[in-house]
């Protein structure tokens, strides 16, 4: 490693001596697609405006599905999917209508004018928003305040995206002030905009518009997406949203929460070899005659505990993300099991999988997801679903996720990564990139910290010094920056060093895995690096339990 630095700027430098060979959570074969989603959205900034506006849809995969199960008579279903199917999924969307959740949100306005409106504190005062648009100037999307009311800033925003395409052929792409940003995304017959005053680089906002934009097409399919606008350019596309604006709306907050987000990732519930064993036997032995079930996925607090998959068929880690996204958003599938279409764009934009959606049993906080090609198959689906939460009961595997979702309460408050054995880290969150899986310390609480950290002196008395208590999504905005440089796709950091009075930060790397840690204020080098060791070391000895290590196939 570098020389340590004491102040604020990071020292980035490149370790030709990186053990490569070191890389915990590594397995022969990954359940999901670890591909870079940070050089997936450089790409995407970087695109011309030919390929940004011309949305190709690639070959259908739930068409390749049905054809090989000799199911070719559904292979056209998903391009005959009409708005009425669309709007009866009201397992997992609310039926309210937009217009009417404005009105009681934001009352009856109608004494200010568009132009005061923009200027009143429920716009003004929010570190960031997203404005979703069609490219005729139409709002879909805001996530505070009133789109109709803002229909003349969208004006505006189809109005400067236009003049830089007409005279410059080229994209706007994002406009800088002194205390924000903005992020223009514009896909196909959308325009998506971020504008930040956070930390955030203008990679990680492409990310989130990105994901905003997965979320609609999630819920239409990009073929029925493009198919509208081709037909009316002026739709309003709320009349089919409707009701899907809180998924926005909570995937917008969750990805400000969770790290995953940010490094492409997800997250496993920890769990004993032997009961993720029982778990994925029991879908195995239950699911492996239903030829048309394409996944079985297990989740549980925004964490993976299985996923059996059809053979040669993988999930890209954004399309888990929205999965997350559409249990943690809708309370229904925690009284009645569900039956529901969902689109996941990395797997297949063009079409529907079908989903049986339902919690394991009252007393589990896990939740499963049977996605199939087959449209009726809710029946058979509902009873593998009975017989595996069985198969679960009788080998306790209830108990043991539950107390796996509840293991931070038994964490000793005065020092909660003392089961690790490296008291001196306050945080850290590891990414094995060949498989896509992420695994973080829990939320902690800095009262661990030493005496002199804790206390000051006033007129010569010592004084107790109010704790602060941090949280993942306080380190979270704590690494952008670090995982922003890392990134870099003109000048990537492989080693990012920073030590001050407030906290020493250590940002790293290689060819296996990505590494961030916060450690204990003015950290000496040789510290860090005989932590890391240890640390690397126990996440090692811990793969088993921490990260899904096989590939599981019905």
């Amino acid at each position: 490693m570098a020389s340590t630095s004491k102040d604020n700027a990071p020292i980035s430098v490149q370790d030709e001596n990186t053990p490569d060979e070191l890389e915990p959570g590594a397995c022969p074969e990954s359940i999901l697609n670890p591909t870079d989603s940070f050089e997936e959205f450089a790409s995407e900034m970087s695109s011309s405006l030919q390929e940004r506006n011309a949305l190709t849809t690639k070959s259908s995969t739930i068409s390749e599905i049905q054809s090989e199960i000799g199911e070719e008579k559904d292979a056209q279903m998903k391009t005959t999917k009409s708005a009425d199917d669309l709007q009866s999924k009201d397992g997992s969307i609310s039926a309210s209508a937009s217009s009417s959740n404005l009105t009681e949100e934001n009352g009856d306005d109608t004494d200010n004018a568009p132009e005061n409106y923009l200027h009143s504190p429920e716009l003004i005062n929010k570190e960031k928003h997203v404005f979703i648009l069609s490219s005729a100037g139409k709002p879909i999307y805001s996530r505070y305040g009133n789109e109709d009311k803002l229909a003349g800033l969208c004006g505006v925003i189809q109005a400067l995206v236009s003049v830089v395409e007409e005279q410059n052929q080229d994209i706007l792409r994002s406009i800088t002030t002194k205390d924000c940003k903005a992020v223009f995304l514009v896909k196909g017959p959308l325009i998506l905009v971020a504008v930040s005053k956070s930390n955030e680089s203008e990679t990680q906002l492409v990310l989130q518009l990105t994901y905003a934009f997965n979320q609609i097409v999630s819920v239409l399919t990009l073929t029925q997406l493009n198919r509208i606008f081709e037909q009316r350019r002026n739709y309003d596309l709320r009349r089919l949203l409707s009701g899907a604006e809180r998924l926005i709306d909570h995937l917008l907050i969750f990805m400000e929460k969770d790290p995953a987000f940010l490094l492409g990732a997800v997250r496993c519930l920890p769990l004993p070899e032997k009961a993720r064993e029982n778990i994925t036997n029991a879908i195995t032995t239950t699911c492996h005659k239903i030829r048309d079930l394409v996944f079985a996925i297990m989740i549980a607090g925004n964490q993976l505990i299985t996923l059996v998959r059809m053979k040669k068929y993988t999930l890209h880690p954004s399309d888990i993300h929205l999965l997350f996204n559409l249990v943690r958003s809708s309370e229904s599938f925690k009284t009645a099991e569900s039956w529901t279409p969902i689109c996941l764009p990395k797997f297949d934009a063009t079409g529907f999988l079908h989903g049986h959606v339902s919690y394991i049993a009252e007393d589990c906080q896990a939740c499963l997801l049977l996605l199939t090609v087959q449209r009726d198959a809710f029946f058979p689906l509902s009873q593998a679903k009975h017989t595996i939460a069985e198969k679960m009961r009788r080998s306790n595997c209830l108990v043991a996720i539950n107390d796996a979702l509840n293991r931070h309460r038994d964490l000793p408050t005065t020092n909660p990564l003392k089961h690790i054995g490296i008291p001196e880290i306050r945080h850290f969150m590891y990414k094995c990139k060949s498989t896509a899986q992420l695994f973080t310390s829990d939320p902690i609480s800095l009262d661990r910290l030493q005496d002199y950290r804790m206390r000051h002196k006033e007129g010569g008395d010592i004084v107790e010094k109010p704790i602060k208590k941090l949280s993942d999504i306080d380190y979270v905005r704590n690494y952008r920056q670090f995982c922003s440089q890392i990134h870099c796709t003109s000048i990537p950091a492989k080693l990012i060093f920073r030590s001050n009075a407030q906290d020493t930060i250590l940002a790293w790397v290689t060819n296996g895995f990505e590494l961030y840690v916060t450690f204990d204020a003015l950290m000496e080098k040789d510290q860090v690096i005989k932590a890391v060791d240890r640390l690397l070391w126990w996440i090692k000895k811990e793969e088993q339990r921490i990260f899904i290590m096989n590939a599981p196939t019905f």
